[in-house]
């Protein structure tokens, strides 16, 4: 039992040079993208660059339940309009079919937003129905849910909602969710003492369950708690604070699942991996 932490890499010149870029940051972990996430269409994966990927991840030791891709930004799964929304499902089918090719079994992706268009219970089935048709055309891929900080129309930042979308979704062998940790603290999940941070993770077991957690986002965060802002900071440097990854690190329900930094300085990543790695092991 341990923890897998690692960040979100950069796949510039390919998605085989992303488990190298993981490996030089002392990683055990990564995110990427398999394609262009502000563009609709991508180039379909090159073969050579797809056995590269794997011999590549073989190498560096970096297993499939240990990789959390993440889809296009461009993605609203509960789009109103129903054109629209069937570009998202399109580019969706897409993303699952990149992660088949490329040997992974998690697909992260931000749920949706209603755009004042439909009902915020309605946007969640239509989110959960997308996801049901995706399933239904692929295989081996979990959908895994992330929840957001509640910008704007965005859906997903209750942990209610992330439970709505799974008791809807039919295979749920293959739904799980990410926990951002600066989105849930924007949305009001307080982790500012170690009362409730237990607060909150025994309200997260009652409402989604600890076994649909599938990874995490380990971000500090630069706005309020209730803010519903999402603006990720560097470990320590937020208003989560080192304690408060301290005791996650620490927390053996978070072993064995990706747990990958999206914090906005880049070069601060081996140093904060080799903390967070010291934290767990105190």
């Amino acid at each position: 039992m341990m923890k897998y932490i690692g960040a979100h890499v950069s796949v510039e010149g390919g998605v085989d040079n992303a488990p190298i870029n993981a490996h030089n940051i002392g990683a055990l972990s990564f995110a990427l993208f398999t394609r262009n996430p502000s563009r609709w269409k991508s180039a379909e994966l090159k073969p050579k660059a797809v056995d590269k990927f794997k011999e590549n991840c073989e190498k560096y030791g970096f297993a499939p339940d240990f990789i959390l891709p993440h889809d296009s930004y461009l993605i609203n799964l509960g789009h109103p309009d129903s054109e629209k929304l069937q570009i998202s499902r399109d580019a969706f089918l897409d993303e699952f079919r990149r992660c088949e090719t490329l040997g992974l079994k998690l697909l992260n992706f931000h749920p949706g937003s209603h755009l004042n268009g439909m009902p915020l219970e309605n946007c969640l089935e239509r989110i959960a129905e997308s996801i049901n048709v995706t399933l239904d055309q692929t295989s081996g891929v979990t959908a895994v849910i992330e929840n957001t900080a509640g910008q704007g129309t965005n859906v997903g930042y209750k942990f209610e909602h992330l439970a709505q979308i799974i008791d809807k979704v039919e295979d749920k062998s293959r739904v799980g969710v990410c926990i951002d940790t600066c989105h849930a603290f924007a949305a009001g999940y307080d982790f500012s003492t170690k009362t409730s941070y237990d607060a909150v993770w025994n309200e997260f077991e009652q409402i989604v369950g600890f076994k649909y957690l599938r990874g995490m986002h380990i971000n500090d965060t630069k706005k309020g708690l209730a803010s519903h802002v999402d603006r990720h900071e560097s470990i320590g440097k937020g208003l989560l604070g080192r304690e408060f990854f301290e005791l996650l690190m620490r927390d053996n329900r978070f072993d064995n699942i990706p747990l990958v930094l999206e914090t906005p300085n880049m070069d601060l990543w081996p140093e904060e991996i080799a903390w967070l790695k010291k934290e767990s092991k105190e």
